[in-house]
């Protein structure tokens, strides 16, 4: 029987916080101006693109690591989140906001499989975002899909650079093809987003 999914206190308030300071870096970039209106706006809009983005993706590594009954716990890193804000006031955010803390004894196979679960949450809303994107007259509502899509999109790829600590060390240890194939359709969407 697999082990139920489970949070503690601790790991909540550190995801709310990660999630929060994310998005307002995000945010930051958004509004050059850092006029108060637009930076709300924009810190709305970054909470449910990148916000939704980020807990999809370390949600996905948590439960398939407890699926094959890790302990897995997200824990975030202050540091790094202060990093990114302070990147923000330069345009661009260098985000790294923490990660799922596993404990226990995993095959490689298995250790691909919780590896590759972030960025094919990312791939998955990134996707969603994509279609409601096109279904969506022009509106500030289609824009919003449109980010949200281009920068899940971006988080997918970026995830998978071999390279590192990153998720597609593993994934790439683990099986080239399943690596190759995800990394493909990720960079595809990418692209997508930016010529459509």
């Amino acid at each position: 029987m697999k082990p139920r999914i489970r949070f503690s206190k601790t790991e909540l308030k550190q995801l709310f916080i990660s999630w929060t300071l994310i998005s307002l870096a995000f945010a930051m970039v958004l509004t050059p101006d850092y006029s108060l209106g637009s930076l709300i706006l924009s810190t709305l809009i970054s909470l449910f693109t990148v916000g939704i983005g980020f807990i999809f993706h370390e949600l996905s590594h948590k439960f398939v690591a407890q699926y094959y009954g890790c302990f897995a716990e997200f824990r975030s890193n202050m540091q790094m989140l202060i990093f990114a804000l302070v990147t923000a006031f330069f345009g661009f955010v260098y985000a790294a906001p923490g990660a799922v803390v596993i404990f226990g004894h995993v095959s490689n196979s298995e250790h691909g499989k919780i590896s590759l679960a972030g960025p094919a949450a990312n791939f998955i809303v990134a996707l969603g975002f994509f279609v409601l994107r096109l279904l969506v007259p022009s509106s500030l509502i289609r824009i919003v899909f449109g980010y949200g899509a281009y920068i899940n999109s971006f988080l997918a790829v970026f995830n998978l650079i071999p390279f590192g600590n990153m998720d597609g060390v593993k994934v790439f240890k683990w099986n080239k093809v399943v690596y190759f194939s995800v990394m493909a359709l990720s960079g595809l969407l990418l692209v997508m987003n930016y010529i459509l």
